[in-house]
Formats: structure tokens, C-alpha cells, sequence
């Protein structure tokens, strides 16, 4: 056994997760969509060292970079409340490659309502089974309160999208662009808090300093659940308002003309680009280990930390989700 991994901390982030710069590291690795190809195989494998770790037991010859390694693997690919293998389509790192082919198609096929019905059903399909995934798994959701979140996101997001499109038919072409945004903007602040309304219904786990768990905080899942719809809205901001300025400009070009196949791959290839550095960035603006101030707690939950604890507990702790 390697000097110094007896004493490893699986669950300690690599990177400082109190400030932006460490976050931003912590999520570019586990982003990665690389990780997408490794084995099921490897994963279990990691899965396995990672819980190891943790009871102390590690295989000799263990170095921390292979710890590392298999820590990448795990948080890219198992929930960090349930444990569980999260499904491919729903994981960050499946954020670059599936968002960049539907946000690519949804800026070049926006011209045409059926274009525009068939992406933003795609896309909200899309970001259901990521919002599912990355909800806090403490708090189980039916599937009749999926298909109500489903079935009003997507209609919010083809009603915005639908709605724009018709009005801004003689606004200038760069504006009927944009409309695109607006609809996932949209749906974004109704189809994540409405996956995650057992939180806002219930309230989710706090905890103290510690990780002993203080009670349940619907005031704690209002923060999170806003935390994350302003975290997507900024992955997606870059790329689906920078990038029709851009085609706009080149679109002028003759030579662009001759070669109208290429537009949505070449849309799709630079959308790729941003969000190889926003998905990181998103998830990044806040700690994932969320903080609220005990003043700021529902009065019950309050009066119970403090009766139990004093005023040793000045702020509780909560996973805010992805």
C-alpha cells in the first residue's frame, strides 16, 4: 500500500470547492466526455475502489493518481446522493456532445414551425431525462409528476418558441435567431422546478458542517433549484446568443451560400466549442455543497437547530443538485 493513501479522502474534491477557479477544474474533469467511453466494466471497477477507499481498504500499489482517476470516473458517472449509476443520456459529461447536436439543430432549423415544434420537443425531451437524473435523489419523484413537468415544459418551451417565431417574422433575421434561446430560457424556469417539486414540497436534507443531517428545508430546496435554472441558462447562453451574431456575419459571404449543407454542422461543431468550456462553467457559479444561513431557515427547523445545538450551527448544507 502506497505512504499517504491509507489516509486519501475519496470524497475530498481535488480542486478547492470554495472558490470559482477550483470549481470550474473540478467540473471540467468530471464533465469530461471522454469518460462516456469507458467501459461499464471500468466504472464498476472504479465504483469499487472509490467505496474501498472509504472503509480505509486499499489495494498495494494504489498511488493517489489512480485514486483520482477512479474518483473522475465515479462522480462523472454515479449520483453523488443515491450511489447509483446514473443513465448515459442524463449525465454532466453528456452535456457537450448531446447538447451540442440539438442546440445546433435548433439554431439552424428555425425558420419553419414544424422545424421549430420537432427541436424543442427534442431538446426538452433532452433536458427532462438530464434534470431526473441530477435531481437530489433523497426526495423521490412518480412518474405522473414526471409527465406533468415533461408535458409543461415542453409545452412552455414550443409556446415560447412557436409564439416568437410568428411574431418575429418581419423583425430582422438576427432577432428570429434568438427566439430559440428564449424558448430553452423558458422552459428552463419551469421544467426544472417542476422535476424537482417533491424538494420544494417536502423540503431537502441539511446537514451540519459535519454531514449530520439538522432536517428538511423547503426554503434550502428554493435556493438550490434557482441556483441550478440560472447555472443551464448560462451554459446555454454563450453559444445560442454569440453564435447567430456569427452566422449572421458569415452567412453574408458568397461562399457561404455555396455550401447551405454545411451551415448545421459547422452550427453544431461551434456549439460544441462553447459549451466544452460553459458546461463546466455552469455548473461552477455555485458550490455544489450548497449554504444557507440558520437565520434564513424556516422558523420551526431554526428553533430545533438551536435548540439542540446552540449557536454552534450558524449555516446548514445541502447538495444543490446539476
Amino acid at each position: 500500500m502506497t505512504a499517504g493513501v491509507t489516509t486519501f479522502n475519496i470524497d475530498a474534491p481535488r480542486w478547492d470547492q470554495s472558490t470559482f477557479t477550483g470549481r470550474v477544474k473540478h467540473f471540467f474533469n468530471i464533465t469530461d466526455p471522454r469518460t462516456l467511453f469507458v467501459s461499464e466494466h471500468e466504472l464498476d471497477m472504479a465504483q469499487t475502489l472509490v467505496e474501498s477507499c472509504r472503509v480505509g481498504v486499499v489495494p498495494p500499489g494504489t498511488n493517489e493518481e489512480k485514486l483520482y482517476y477512479a474518483k473522475k470516473l465515479y462522480d462523472s458517472a454515479f449520483h453523488p446522493d443515491s450511489g447509483e449509476k446514473m443513465n448515459l443520456i442524463g449525465r454532466m459529461s453528456f452535456q457537450v456532445p448531446g447538447g451540442m447536436a440539438i442546440t445546433g439543430c435548433m439554431l439552424q432549423f428555425y425558420r419553419t414551425v414544424p422545424a421549430v415544434v420537432f427541436w424543442q420537443w427534442v431538446n426538452q425531451s433532452f433536458n427532462a431525462i438530464v434534470n431526473y437524473t441530477n435531481r437530489n435523489a433523497a426526495n423521490p419523484i412518480s412518474l405522473k409528476q414526471i409527465g406533468v413537468a415533461y408535458f409543461t415544459a415542453t409545452s412552455t418551451a414550443l409556446a415560447t418558441a412557436v409564439g416568437l417565431n410568428l411574431y418575429t417574422k418581419r423583425a430582422p433575421s438576427l432577432v428570429a435567431r434568438w427566439v430559440p434561446f428564449a424558448a430553452v430560457a423558458a422552459a428552463n424556469c419551469v421544467n426544472i422546478p417542476l422535476m424537482r417539486q417533491q424538494e420544494l414540497i417536502n423540503g431537502i436534507t441539511v446537514t451540519d458542517e459535519n454531514g449530520n443531517t439538522l432536517g428538511k428545508s423547503r426554503k434550502a430546496a428554493i435556493k438550490g433549484i434557482t441556483q441550478v435554472v440560472v447555472s443551464r441558462i448560462v451554459m446555454a447562453a454563450p453559444g445560442m446568443i454569440l453564435l447567430p451574431v456569427i452566422m449572421e456575419k458569415l452567412e453574408k459571404y458568397p461562399f457561404m451560400s455555396k455550401i447551405r449543407v454545411f451551415h448545421a454542422p459547422l452550427q453544431t461543431i461551434l456549439v460544441g466549442g462553447f459549451l466544452v468550456f460553459m458546461v463546466p462553467i455552469g455548473c461552477a457559479l455555485f458550490p455544489q455543497r450548497s449554504s444557507i444561513a440558520l437565520s434564513h431557515l424556516e422558523p420551526d427547523l431554526r428553533e430545533s437547530i438551536v435548540a439542540k445545538h446552540g449557536d454552534k450551527v450558524p449555516y446548514a448544507y445541502f447538495n444543490k443538485g446539476l
